[in-house]
């Protein structure tokens, strides 16, 4: 395996002597941030032999304390790159590497690009070429900053001119006028510059208070310059890459000033545009002097002679007319979008289509978004579906493709994933004999939004044989704000990068807007922009439904006949005893086995019995329903959520239940009431047998106000109770009847039960 070239390896690619102090001050905080040593940043450092003081790193070393905004190692790979640093190709992607096509923002073939000759002017007129460069550059009232006056600099580089501070008092308007009055003498107005050392000037409007960042007024030109190639070269590639070029100017000696538009909004705007323009230079053949970023920075002045050679205006207003319709034309070049193809050339050979994942569902290498409220078992519909697909089994009722899949748990703990996936093997009643076809990516409190996160996952994920990737929940990863359309289209193409580069289906899910979905169509239900439902190959809708009391006690019965069956199957020989309808009706399975069981296994049946009951109250009901691009639609299809898998309801007792639509807030509220109003009575019903069959024995008489002492309240309100008009006590009276005993006082009984048969129900 090929190892990572290290931060001190790729400095020896940078020259500390061609920075200017921020950017060795960078390297700095960029070498600590990473981890090194003092040391490194003092060794590399003493290379510029002219700056270097001994000591000087240390103190600057210890004066960084970290940031909220800290730089990072990437600054200096950056500046390696800037400064022609080449990496090897093939090397092994790295964790935080980006894959991007080799091709991206190439509009030059250098193969191919012949030179264009740059001629020196044979009929000089250095007032015009100054003159033109102004009013092309410059509003009539803005301020221009320039430089006539040099000093000689000699170091291990050899002797330089270099610019002193210059001139920002006047306007382009004021040195226009008097340029035109000079009589071509261009030092009776600007001063007398050296002719070894030529003159510069700012290429940015100034405010009339300095020549620094701060004193530019507007970010409207950005410099490209390079010293390491041909001319000739440099003015073809510039020309062929169609750069807003207002102004292009020889430098008197072996380079081209290029005075590009960046027509930028702000400094921060300035400084992204300049690092996209100088990145299309590197990558189409121009080593960008990168020192020449800074919006104040000089320029080479045409109209001036620099040791005999002329610095003159090449051209004017060249490429594209502005920064926009040169980048809108850069990506456009780069698109990497496929040419349109005849339909007669393919119209007998046509491709085949990718295989089926999810039989009439989802394709191979396609994308599909499961939509529903919380509490809808999600997560857990994705995890039943990584088995199905690992064991080539059904999902719900679709036969699922057996492949390899990938989990991305991006919300819980890796020990709760891992158990909640055993839970699920073990609960389906699938034998485990593929989990090597299921990869868990733990990523809880890992998480990157998704445009970070896909290259990633792509890289992970590179030569696995991955059928399909299930990314669990897309909200801790989504890009941006979930109700802008094209903010979510954006975060939805990451799935189709995914898709495309690993050739494996994308499966998520995501939760429904709030209030009630059940008047809703199904694309219409999730959470956010419509993107997130009309940009899946497959969305698949869970909607809850509101089962019946009677539906309930049905499962509830079925419930309590399975659990006598599987314990009778296990103690008693007893399957020809029962007809049919006695194994269907939990009465008669309950009757059976007290006649046939003894006192300990009833208890243990009894057990048993009250944790499916308690099972089936816990259970929901549910309806998907599907939205297909490349199969037809199904019908609705009904099941459980049985905690932890979902259960097909292959009986059809959901079929005719209705989704909850909204409804208004007087019927919820009656509604509520009206069940609260059972329970209640269901309460006093159990609290009422509890204490009767407490207190009875040897069929002794039971009085009102024994029994109300038991139950906590007074003999008048117990009475009442079984009373004639109450209708909320309909249930007691039912089971329970009252009656004057001789004694004169008033007695409770079981209806049926024998003894007095005189008794009063008025009273």
């Amino acid at each position: 395996m090929e190892q990572k070239t290290s931060l001190t390896e790729i400095m020896e690619h940078i020259d500390p002597g061609s920075l200017n102090y921020q950017e060795w001050i960078n390297v700095g905080m960029a070498l600590k941030q990473e981890g090194y040593s003092v040391n490194a940043w003092d060794m590399w450092s003493s290379r510029d032999t002219g700056r270097y003081h001994r000591g000087e790193c240390a103190r600057k070393w210890n004066s960084f304390s970290g940031s909220s905004s800290p730089v990072t190692g990437g600054t200096i790979v950056q500046m390696a790159l800037d400064h022609g640093w080449v990496p090897e190709r093939g090397h092994e992607l790295d964790w935080c590497d980006t894959i991007q096509r080799d091709s991206e923002k190439v509009v030059v073939d250098q193969n191919w690009i012949e030179g264009k000759e740059v001629h020196e002017p044979e009929d000089w007129n250095p007032v015009d070429h100054l003159v033109r460069y102004l009013e092309t550059l410059f509003e009539a009232g803005e301020n221009v900053g320039y430089v006539t006056g040099s000093w000689e600099k000699t170091d291990e580089k050899g002797t330089r001119w270099l610019p002193q501070k210059g001139s920002w008092d006047r306007t382009a308007g004021q040195l226009i006028e008097q340029l035109n009055q000079c009589n071509g003498d261009i030092g009776a107005v600007l001063g007398d510059y050296n002719p070894e050392a030529g003159a510069w000037i700012r290429f940015n409007p100034l405010d009339g208070n300095g020549c620094k960042n701060e004193n530019v007024t507007e970010y409207r030109y950005a410099l490209v310059e390079s010293d390491s190639t041909e001319i000739d070269q440099q003015n073809a590639i510039l020309r062929e890459l169609e750069l807003p070029i207002a102004c292009l100017v020889h430098s008197g000696k072996k380079s081209l000033h290029a005075i590009v538009r960046v027509d930028a909004s702000d400094y921060n705007e300035y400084r992204k545009r300049v690092d996209y323009l100088y990145d299309v230079c590197q990558k189409n053949g121009i080593v960008v002097d990168t020192q020449n970023r800074n919006p104040s920075r000089l320029s080479r002045m045409p109209g001036i002679l620099r040791k005999g050679k002329k610095q003159f205006l090449v051209d004017t207003n060249i490429g594209k007319a502005s920064w926009n319709e040169w980048y809108e034309w850069i990506e456009g070049v780069n698109d990497d979008l496929p040419e349109p193809e005849g339909l007669d050339s393919v119209w007998d050979n046509l491709p085949e289509l990718a295989p089926c994942l999810i039989e009439g569902i989802l394709r191979k290498g396609h994308k599909m978004l499961i939509a529903g409220p919380s509490k809808a078992g999600k997560s857990f519909l994705q995890i039943e579906l990584c088995v199905a697909i690992a064991e080539g089994k059904k999902w719900l009722s679709w036969d699922c493709a057996q492949g390899r899949v990938m989990y991305v748990n991006l919300e819980l703990d890796r020990a709760s994933c891992l158990h909640r996936f055993k839970d699920v093997y073990m609960t389906m009643g699938i034998e485990a004999r593929n989990l090597h076809n299921i990869d868990i990516w733990n990523l809880r409190g890992k998480s990157v939004p998704m445009d970070k996160l896909a290259p990633k996952l792509i890289r992970r994920a590179a030569k696995k044989d991955y059928v399909a990737i299930i990314i669990d929940p897309i909200y801790k990863v989504i890009t941006g704000d979930e109700n802008s359309a094209d903010q979510m289209a954006n975060f939805c193409n990451q799935f189709d990068k995914v898709c495309t580069e690993l050739g494996c289906a994308v499966i998520y899910c995501h939760h429904h807007s709030k209030g009630a979905q059940g008047g809703k169509k199904s694309m219409d239900r999730a959470s956010g922009s419509g993107v997130f439902a009309r940009d899946p190959d497959a969305l698949l809708d869970l909607i809850e439904l509101e089962p019946t009391e009677a539906l309930l006690k049905q499962e509830e019965n079925k419930a309590i006949c399975n659990a006598c069956k599987c314990y009778l199957d296990a103690h008693y020989q007893w399957q020809s005893e029962l007809s049919q309808d006695d194994l269907l009706s939990s009465t008669q399975m309950l009757a059976y086995c007290e006649e046939h069981l003894d006192k300990w296994q009833m208890k243990a049946l009894e057990r048993q019995i009250e944790a499916v009951k308690k099972a089936v109250k816990a259970r929901t009901a549910w309806r998907i329903e599907g939205t297909l691009r490349e199969f037809p639609k199904f019908e609705p299809v009904n099941l459980w959520f049985d905690y932890p898998v979902h259960r097909m309801d292959d009986v059809g007792s959901l079929a005719d239940l209705q989704a909850d639509a909204e409804k208004p807030a007087w019927e919820k509220a009656t509604q509520r009431r009206r069940e609260n109003a059972k329970k209640e009575r269901q309460k006093k019903l159990n609290e009422f047998e509890i204490a009767f069959q407490n207190i009875e024995f040897d069929g002794r008489e039971i009085s009102a106000s024994e029994l109300a002492e038991v139950l906590e309240t007074n003999t008048k309100e117990l009475l009442s109770w079984l009373g004639t008009g109450k209708r909320q006590k309909k249930e007691l009276r039912e089971k329970f009847e009252k009656y004057s005993g001789e004694d004169g006082k008033t007695y409770i009984r079981r209806k049926g039960a024998q003894g007095e048969q005189d008794h009063d129900s008025e009273q």
